[in-house]
């Protein structure tokens, strides 16, 4: 997530927590969601909103990156001197608690005040793209170790007989000082492939880094869901107890530019003031209720 923005919405909801975070251009928005199951003890309170008591909402608010880094920084002294780790969050004090209880009776505390902030939430039909890939984390990390940390864009094509992954250049590049890569894969490499529509998409290389560390520790498999350029591309992993999903604007190749207001994730009040430019391809809830009826509806 640190990848994506330098804050991030601390989201706890009664099945579980979610870490939500969206980039200042609104071209890139993560999602990282633990199931209740995935804590030794998970205990949620809804919160009243003061104008409509009969309402029931969850606690969703702001953190700086920056600030909750150190908490976990250096993981395996974590591993190894830290027992249990307890997340806890004060409404009223505007601060959320982490706590790690270690070995030998020490327990180091930090109180981190947050900002209160409406719900973010992107909703994107990725069950209506016509492509979808299916790889196993490690085989998509090791083509994404042949692409140089310095660059920002690459490119995904694919038709019903290839995939390639190249870099992405512009057309006024010196080529005699460029190094191009391209890698391609069959089929057969992959957990699940179809290719609906022949197409070659754009996208930033630096969060989908970020997705595939955290895949690679979870060992699972990576979901690519895109249709044609200038639409989300989705990259997704799930799990029995936590699930992630990064969704990334595309280049437009008629304008040579990322749409970055024909995607995003916002506010309720943010969608609102903006109007219906966002409908064409993603819009935000405001609750999970409303999330689960925008998710079977066909948002394109």
């Amino acid at each position: 997530i640190a990848r994506i923005s330098d804050e991030f919405w601390f989201d706890p909801i009664e099945k579980g927590l979610a870490l939500r975070s969206v980039n200042s251009s609104r071209s890139a928005y993560a999602c990282v969601f633990f199931s209740s199951m995935f804590f030794q003890h998970y205990c949620w309170t809804a919160v009243s909103q003061p104008c409509q008591k009969e309402k029931q909402l969850s606690l969703p608010c702001k953190l700086i990156i920056k600030s909750v880094l150190p908490v976990f920084r250096c993981v395996n002294v974590l591993e190894r001197n830290v027992e249990r780790c307890s997340i806890s969050t004060n409404p009223s004090g505007h601060h959320i608690t982490f706590q790690l209880l270690c070995r030998h009776g020490v327990v180091k505390t930090y109180n981190l005040t947050f900002q209160d902030c409406d719900p973010l939430q992107a909703v994107f039909a990725k069950h209506m793209c016509p492509n979808i890939l299916k790889v196993h984390s490690r085989l998509l990390a090791d083509v994404m170790i042949h692409f140089p940390t310095s660059q920002e864009e690459i490119t995904l094509s694919v038709t019903p007989m290839k995939v390639c992954f190249k870099s992405y250049t512009e057309e006024d590049t010196d080529f005699s000082r460029t190094m191009l890569t391209e890698i391609q894969l069959s089929p057969e490499e992959f957990d699940y492939f179809q290719v609906g529509v022949d197409s070659e998409v754009t996208f930033c290389l630096k969060e989908l880094r970020g997705l595939l560390a955290f895949s690679e520790a979870a060992s699972v498999p990576v979901s690519i869901h895109f249709d044609r350029c200038g639409r989300p591309i989705a990259f997704s992993i799930e799990d029995l107890l936590l699930e992630a999903s990064f969704i990334l604007a595309t280049l437009c190749e008629a304008e040579k530019e990322f749409h970055s207001l024909f995607f995003g994730a916002v506010s309720y009040k943010e969608k609102e003031a903006i109007g219906d430019t966002f409908q064409s391809l993603v819009t935000a809830s405001d609750t999970e209720e409303e999330f689960g009826a925008l998710q079977s509806s066909q948002v394109l």
